[in-house]
């Protein structure tokens, strides 16, 4: 029995995970000038913390694999290019040459990559924690280890 491209390539609690930040992102964006994308908003949020733990060049890497991994299911984020600092560029300009939706669908493709390959270097505790110490007031404490939130 095969999965979708989806389920194969991240697992469901980065998938999960990556949903909910991104909501979160997008309902904080409505609510001020914010331009960017939600997608690049969690990118820039979890820089910081993710540099402090692995270095400028260790969140490079990271977030280079995250986006090579992410283009295989979105071939538009191809524009997409990452800053020597692992700043994201380019994440905005896909709005308009691709349709809005599959503009978010790859920008969450990308997070969830990225929360994958957190989740497999570092475990679920320190990613949870990390991007609890960016989002304390998210709420992701009731989250069931890799199952999907029951609603």
């Amino acid at each position: 029995m095969s999965c979708p491209v989806n389920e194969r390539m991240s697992p469901p609690v980065s998938r999960q995970l990556a949903r909910r930040l991104l909501t979160y992102e997008s309902a904080a964006g409505k609510n001020s000038e914010l331009t960017e994308s939600a997608a690049f908003r969690v990118c820039e949020k979890l820089r910081q913390p993710l540099s402090t733990l692995a270095g400028v060049a260790g969140f490079h890497s990271l977030l280079s694999r995250a986006l090579t991994l992410a283009r295989a299911e979105a071939p538009s984020l191809s524009a997409v290019q990452i800053g020597a600092d692992g700043s994201l560029k380019g994440l905005d300009e896909l709005r308009p040459q691709i349709d809005k939706d599959m503009s978010k669908e790859g920008g969450a493709i990308l997070i969830a990559q990225l929360l994958g390959l957190l989740l497999n270097f570092i475990g679920e505790g320190i990613t949870i924690r990390v991007v609890q110490g960016v989002w304390p007031e998210s709420a992701l404490d009731d989250r069931d280890s890799g199952k999907e939130q029951k609603v």
